[in-house]
């Protein structure tokens, strides 16, 4: 008999895989620089080989590994890596595990205390470009599944194990619902598991279990064919600009909801059950004001901050402007405004029917004499999983054993591409992130946390496992 099967059968699952991650703790980090190193950044064309690089590098990585099928998927734009790893069980569930190779721009003179692509260790924290966004919450997988691998005595997951790592997240993902749908057969999964999240604080280890989607558009008034002197025709001619602000005033009533006629049609309330979770966590909002850089909070009224970031869809002037803007007076009737508008949505709403409700409520609100333009750009879809999905109890167990405490839950105000997976996979949309607010994701000094980064190890070690014990979904 091996010696490292004497040593497994000696010891607990838990303490199998903290033993096999400390073992191998010292070559993960290197590999993880090694790779925090190609400076991928999607959104510089001058990075467009560099983005390519990082894809070959994860891809070799993935091999190495043990994923018996990889491969490098091109897109119009940035290369995907895609892996799968069979189990061998034909009842096993599929996961597809998602996230990106691609960074944020970075450079010493934005603020950084080094240089943003030579990886530096600091009092227990990986500083990089990409170390928690998302880099590290991607690389956290390879050993993860080398340690459920050891603890096992498996030679193969759990688990359908498969991988879709996009190299254009940061640039907006513009092909990466192409490359699903054209890919859809090969993703095929039973879930989906976003590694591009974060978690509440290092104490209080969560799961998210949503995200909003986007709509965003602009609207652009025309009054007079040019600028035009107030003295001779304000008064007389119909102002974009001031058309304009009435628009806006006009977006949300006295009680901050969006007034925009049915904008709440299919909306997913919260459950007793779920904002009793929120009230749980620990929140504090004189705090999170001064994250927030804001002097009060607001909102629609009948619900906490919280709610209202996570669990409520939005409407946001983004910018608006129109008329003379330089220093001192012009007295002009200006010839156009323009107003740029961004919709969060919640499970329940649907883009498509956003958008009718926007143009028709806007084709309300323009006076006689003012033409206008209204632009919506591609949308986002919300997504959400039900708190009882067993998937999403065996990503809060496997959480709870790592961190050996229970897990909370939370959702994500923002929006991303999760959602054109489960949209067009027809999966649910599971989230695990072990990112602290801290970690400064877009910002100098992004970094991550070692020993938290090494807890995202040992939850997918435990993960799989958990996964095909306790969940064979239907056929």
């Amino acid at each position: 008999m091996r010696a490292d099967r004497l040593v497994r059968m000696s010891q607990t699952p838990d303490s199998a895989v903290r033993a096999y991650i400390e073992q191998h703790r010292a070559a993960f980090l290197d590999d993880l620089t090694a790779w925090l190193r190609i400076p991928s950044v999607s959104a510089q064309p001058a990075h467009a080989d560099d983005v390519r690089r990082s894809a070959d590098w994860l891809a070799e990585s993935l091999r190495r590994t043990g994923f018996p099928v990889v491969e490098v998927w091109p897109t119009p734009g940035a290369p995907a890596v895609y892996a799968e790893w069979p189990s061998g069980d034909p009842g096993a569930p599929t996961v597809l595990v998602y996230g990106h190779h691609d960074v944020q721009p970075a450079a010493r003179e934005d603020g950084w205390d080094s240089e943003p692509f030579e990886p530096e260790i600091r009092d227990g924290r990986l500083y990089a470009r990409g170390a928690a966004d998302d880099k590290g919450q991607v690389f956290f997988h390879t050993l993860g599944v080398r340690a459920h691998l050891a603890a096992t005595g498996r030679g193969a997951p759990a688990v359908n194990l498969k991988l879709l790592v996009e190299g254009e997240e940061e640039s907006g993902s513009p092909h990466f619902r192409a490359l699903v749908e054209e890919r859809a057969a090969r993703l095929a999964a039973d879930a989906v598991i976003v590694s591009d999240t974060g978690m509440w604080s290092a104490d209080t280890p969560t799961v998210c279990t949503g995200m909003r989607g986007l709509a965003e558009c602009e609207i652009r008034l025309y009054g007079p064919d040019q600028d035009i002197h107030s003295g001779s025709f304000g008064g007389a001619v119909p102002n974009p600009a001031t058309a304009l602000a009435r628009l806006v005033a006009a977006l949300h009533d006295e009680h901050a909801r969006v007034a925009v006629p049915g904008f709440y049609d299919g909306v997913v309330e919260l459950t007793d059950e779920e904002r009793a979770l929120f009230a749980e966590l620990p929140f504090d909002e004189a705090g999170w004001l001064r994250t927030a850089h804001s002097h009060g909070a607001h909102g629609e009224a009948g619900h906490t901050t919280l709610e209202r970031i996570w669990a409520r869809p939005t409407a946001e002037v983004n910018g608006i402007g129109g008329g003379y803007q330089g220093p001192g007076s012009k007295t002009i009737v200006p010839s156009s405004a323009t107003v740029k508008l961004s919709f969060r949505l919640v499970a329940g709403q649907d883009p498509d029917h956003i958008e009718k409700a926007v143009r028709a409520w806007t084709a309300g609100q323009i006076p006689p004499g003012v033409r206008y333009g209204i632009e919506f750009r591609p949308a986002t879809r919300p997504c959400l999983t039900p708190l009882d999905h067993p998937a999403l109890k065996s990503v809060a167990r496997a959480m709870g054993r790592a961190f050996g405490q229970p897990v909370r839950y939370t959702r994500e105000g923002g929006s991303g591409p999760a959602a054109d997976l489960q949209d067009v996979l027809g999966a649910p949309v599971l989230f695990l992130g072990i990112s602290v607010p801290s970690d400064g994701w877009h910002a100098p000094n992004e970094k991550v946390e070692l020993d938290l980064l090494l807890k995202g190890v040992e939850t997918c070690a435990h993960l799989w496992t958990d996964l095909a014990e306790t969940w064979r979904p239907a056929t």
